[in-house]
């Protein structure tokens, strides 16, 4: 079966009038630039509507979506439950002088559910969470230094980037370490080089960096960390806003076998309704609350409302169990299609949250082609991020998936006589 390579032009004129009133006209990772979106004119730049796995664009061409929001769509868009459980907060009240005590219910479930959590504290943003992580180790403490793992995305506060990004000081980030992943000893120096300095290591549970394959850590790297981390009082934050309640409802520290003082929630939790969630262990809870740090829109009551029956119907699904199984059946079909076609497609990560890379070529051009002709057939994939199952994903959209990604192949190879 031919597959219709769709038009953009609706699409194509909203984003021109929005780059006259709005900087970059989609900003951040939603937008051309940081997304990579290459061709430009194969991609759909403003949507229409969205329902279960799918979304519409302006243009009315219709996509089978594994980015998922870049992670909020965890249940399908539109979930019934959730939005059911949302209207009839909203119909009690939102954001209210005394926030709603669904907030209460909302945070009691939370430390029912994740392993490391004596307590829930909310926000917006994953990185309101990573952020207020960060402080509260300093809090605890009361040291400086920060170590990360090389590849890390935390979030945009200038402390969490690089002293060379725009608007970024050096003194914003002189307090920040680097070690490879899965490099023990290279942690234990870098602890040693700075004894008594490092308030934190924060890290996400495996490395799901962009434009590279993704890897877990080695058997036992969490549980060293972990006996480091108890050995120099230094607090130990998982940031789990991409991967958590993907791999395990219980946080994705519990999956590695190992116990969190810190861990951040965010994409997941709601459904596309925005909440972020910060937890903990006891010892930490005077700490957090010592902090000097809020927002306007942190206890309205709607995402409150959605983050139960999400988190509800995640238990009563067992979506770790079902994004395993559909993204092993997506990601092997995929990589068949690949090499049926020539191509070598890796797989890499967790199931739930799959990584793509043609590695026929170093430089990305081909994958970056490919991806592109997925997209202009109706399968939204991106070329250097990771991808997202969601539960409403069904075995026809896998194998229509596979069907397109095989055309994709054909039209690359079609494009590269050279190659074979």
């Amino acid at each position: 079966m031919s597959y219709p390579i769709y038009k953009h032009e609706k699409s194509q004129a909203l984003f021109a009038k929005a780059a006259e009133i709005i900087p970059s006209g989609v900003y951040g990772h939603l937008g051309p630039a940081e997304g990579q979106f290459i061709p430009v004119s194969n991609w759909p730049l403003f949507s229409e509507k969205a329902q279960g796995s799918y979304f519409w664009d302006v243009d009315g061409n219709k996509y089978i979506d594994y980015m998922c929001a870049y992670g909020p769509n965890v249940l399908g868009y539109n979930d019934p439950d959730v939005d059911a459980a949302a209207l009839k907060q909203l119909k009690l009240g939102n954001c209210t002088t005394s926030p709603s005590k669904v907030m209460v219910e909302c945070a009691e479930l939370l430390v029912d559910t994740v392993n490391c959590a004596d307590w829930a504290f909310f926000a917006k943003n994953g990185n309101d969470v990573t952020q207020c992580a960060i402080m509260t180790a300093r809090n605890y403490n009361h040291r400086k230094k920060v170590i990360f793992f090389k590849g890390y995305y935390h979030g945009v506060s200038p402390w969490q980037m690089k002293k060379d990004y725009p608007g970024v000081l050096e003194e914003e980030v002189q307090n920040n370490i680097i070690v490879e992943w899965n490099d023990i000893p290279a942690l234990e120096r870098v602890i040693a080089e700075n004894k008594g300095e490092i308030t934190a290591i924060i890290g996400q549970p495996y490395d799901h960096g962009n434009f590279y394959d993704n890897s877990f850590p080695e058997a036992g790297f969490w549980q060293k960390v972990r006996e480091i981390c108890d050995r120099e009082d230094i607090v130990l934050i998982v940031d789990d806003v991409r991967a958590g309640f993907r791999l395990d409802l219980a946080g994705s520290d519990h999956f590695f076998g190992f116990k969190a003082d810190l861990i951040c929630f965010c994409k997941a939790l709601a459904n596309g309704y925005n909440m972020s969630a910060l937890c903990g262990q006891k010892k930490f809870q005077s700490a957090v609350s010592g902090l000097s740090y809020t927002g306007s829109y942190w206890m309205s009551a709607v995402p409150f409302a959605a983050c139960i029956a999400c988190i509800n119907k995640m238990k009563k699904l067992d979506t770790p169990t079902l994004f395993r199984e559909l993204g092993t059946k997506l990601t092997d079909g995929l990589v068949a299609a690949g090499k049926n076609n020539g191509f070598d497609l890796v797989f890499s990560g967790a199931p739930a949250l799959f990584y793509l890379r043609i590695a026929n070529d170093d430089r990305l051009v081909l994958h970056q082609e490919w991806i592109s002709e997925c997209v202009s057939r109706g399968i939204f994939f991106a070329s250097h991020h990771n991808h997202f199952i969601n539960a409403s994903l069904t075995e026809d959209d896998i194998k229509l998936t596979v069907d397109i990604a095989d055309e994709a192949f054909k039209a690359v190879a079609k494009n590269h006589p050279e190659l074979f």
